[in-house]
C-alpha cells in the first residue's frame, strides 16, 4: 500500500513503511558484499598479500594435510578461488545496492553469470600476458 500525505493541496505519495527496513538492510548487505568483494578481487591492487595469499596458503595447507603433495597446486587454485569468489560477491552486491526496483533473484543464474565473467576476465589477463601487452614481474629469476 503507498501511504500519501496531505500537504496544503498538494498529495505526497510516500514509501511504505514495512519496505523500508528491508531495503535498507538489502543496501547495507549489498554495500557489504561489494566491500569484500573488492578486496577479494583481482581488482584490488593491494589485496594479494594481506587477504588472497593467505586465504590460498591456507587451502593448500588443507589440502596437504590429505595428500602433502596438494599443496602447491590447492594454493593456486585457492588463489584463483579467492578472486572468483570476490568478483561473484560484487556482483551481487551490485545488484542489491545499484537495482532500483526489487526483483526476483534467480541464484543459479547470478552464480552461472558471475563465473563466466570470472573466467572471461582471467582469461582475458592471461591472453594479455600471453601476447605480452602486459609485462609480469620476474620474481623467480636469479638474475
Amino acid at each position: 500500500m503507498l501511504n500519501i500525505e496531505k500537504v496544503g493541496a498538494k498529495q505526497i505519495p510516500q514509501a511504505p513503511i514495512e519496505n523500508l527496513p528491508k531495503t535498507f538492510l538489502q543496501k547495507l548487505r549489498g554495500g557489504l558484499f561489494l566491500v569484500i568483494g573488492y578486496l577479494l578481487s583481482p581488482l584490488c591492487w593491494w589485496n594479494d598479500l594481506v587477504f588472497n595469499l593467505p586465504i590460498a596458503y591456507f587451502f593448500g595447507y588443507i589440502c596437504s594435510l590429505i595428500v602433502p603433495k596438494l599443496f602447491m597446486p590447492c594454493a593456486i587454485i585457492g588463489y584463483w578461488l579467492s578472486n572468483i569468489i570476490g568478483i561473484i560477491l560484487m556482483q551481487a552486491g551490485a545488484i542489491d545496492v545499484f537495482q532500483k526496483q526489487p526483483q526476483e533473484r534467480n541464484l543459479k543464474k547470478e552464480l552461472l553469470t558471475g563465473l563466466v565473467s570470472s573466467t572471461v576476465y582471467t582469461l582475458l589477463i592471461l591472453l594479455l600476458i600471453q601476447f605480452k601487452i602486459l609485462d609480469t614481474p620476474n620474481l623467480f629469476s636469479n638474475s
